[in-house]
């Protein structure tokens, strides 16, 4: 199994974090910030699917981004709401920017042949009992080293970018064994998380 995870940045002025990942969890890291070098990395890794840590659809009823005033939240968004974990909705600021790059990201990838799924680094951490970044780049790298990764984590100069995307993959990698949950509705797209735990689902 050959997973990319990418915690993609809304624009090429900052830094998109790419992993590529084995089935042994081993990964080679790298920031990137033009779309034609995520594209390149990509496609070189040949990964059996492409986790990304962006939304890669609209709310059902809503047109575009440009369209003022409801629908804000997506069926995934709803369920991350029941499970207590945050999140920024899509059409919020900055988040527009990064859904217009996901979506049209998503769209090449699926041209060239590539599964495409959305992930969200920190409601994996939140759902696998790791810290997210902001509680300390040190403790999320130390986790990800405990639940097995290998390879580049080890790098000490390793950005918060490169462990979320690192993260993304580990998604990835879920998803490609069967072990996870789809949060959504079909006609929207779902959201990837790892399975989930009985303590964090709805009563």
């Amino acid at each position: 199994m050959r997973v990319v995870g990418l915690d993609l940045a809304g624009s090429e002025k900052r830094t998109t974090g790419f992993c590529f990942m084995e089935e042994d969890m081993s990964c080679r890291t790298v920031p990137l910030h033009a779309t034609s070098d995520i594209l390149k990395a990509t496609l070189d890794a040949r990964p059996d699917v492409v986790s990304i840590d962006a939304p890669l659809c609209l709310p059902k009823g809503r047109r575009s981004l440009e369209q003022r005033g409801p629908p804000h939240l997506r069926a995934c968004d709803r369920a991350l709401l029941k499970m207590h974990i945050r999140f920024f909705p899509i059409t919020l600021g900055p988040m527009r920017m990064l859904t217009a790059r996901g979506m049209a990201l998503k769209k090449v990838l699926e041209r060239k042949g590539l599964e495409v799924i959305e992930s969200f680094p920190g409601s994996a951490q939140d759902v696998l009992g790791m810290p997210r970044k902001q509680e300390g780049l040190e403790k999320l790298r130390r986790a990800l080293i405990g639940y097995g990764v290998k390879g580049d984590i080890r790098k000490m100069a390793i950005t918060h970018d490169e462990l979320d995307g690192i993260t993304c993959a580990i998604v990835g990698l879920k998803y490609l064994q069967n072990d996870y949950t789809a949060l959504g509705d079909a006609s929207e797209g779902y959201m990837i998380l790892p399975k989930v735990n009985k303590s964090l689902r709805s009563t």
